[in-house]
């Protein structure tokens, strides 16, 4: 699919123009098809086929045609794995791996702290919704405010001190006050939360970051 010069990615993907302008495209295939395809719950849901049944490669036969991959390939797969768990096509994934590398921390942390530092990322982290897309939804259509002012941006950086919330009609949805109300769920060092309000206490460390990836096989990828 073509945006004018601009490629997206194979598969199933709805075009959508938030009140900002520009347009964000959403993955709308198979919801569990990319998770099989790298190995991990990208979808972020507990009951994820990849954590409950360890599922192969999509496909009737997935596991048998899965093959031993070279060293670009398995770079580029681990690039492909945080591409899609935080949402992200390559155009702007790669506007943020060259920021991140112009950074004086390690390349591969600084790009994995600029996506978490996303607004999207941190109305995830922060419970307010079930799963990235989710958070992506609600900041699109209005429903994420950021010291008071909505944002309609998913990239939008958030900063140390920044109070994110949530609007009225958001705060009343059901799927909203279930996750709010499910005890068992935490929420990372650098991020806290009263009720349905959350701060930005400080940058996220790489050991605040729990996500199955080697960073050094992104930067590998992109130094080639």
């Amino acid at each position: 699919m073509e945006i004018g010069k601009k490629t997206l990615p194979r598969g199933k993907w709805k075009l959508e123009i938030p009140d900002n302008g520009g347009v964000v495209a959403r993955y709308t295939g198979p919801k569990h098809k990319l998770c099989r395809a790298e190995g991990v719950a990208i979808c972020g849901l507990a009951k994820c086929p990849v954590i409950r049944k360890n599922a192969g490669p999509p496909g009737q036969h997935g596991q048998k045609r899965r093959r031993k991959q070279s060293d670009y390939g398995i770079q580029l797969r681990e690039k492909q794995k945080v591409k899609r768990m935080y949402g992200v096509l390559e155009k702007q994934f790669k506007k943020t791996y060259d920021k991140a590398s112009r950074t004086k921390a390690a390349t591969g942390e600084a790009l994995l702290q600029m996506l978490e530092i996303r607004l999207d990322n941190v109305v995830y982290r922060l419970n307010l919704a079930e799963t990235r897309p989710q958070a992506r939804q609600l900041v699109s259509h209005g429903h994420v405010l950021v010291a008071g002012k909505k944002v309609t941006i998913p990239s939008y950086s958030v900063k140390i001190g920044d109070i994110i919330s949530l609007s009225q009609k958001a705060s009343n949805l059901n799927f909203v006050k279930k996750i709010s109300e499910d005890k068992n769920r935490q929420i990372p060092q650098w991020l806290e939360k009263k009720a349905i309000v959350g701060k930005v206490k400080a940058k996220p460390k790489r050991e605040d970051i729990d996500i199955d990836v080697n960073e050094r096989l992104i930067v590998e990828h992109y130094s080639r």
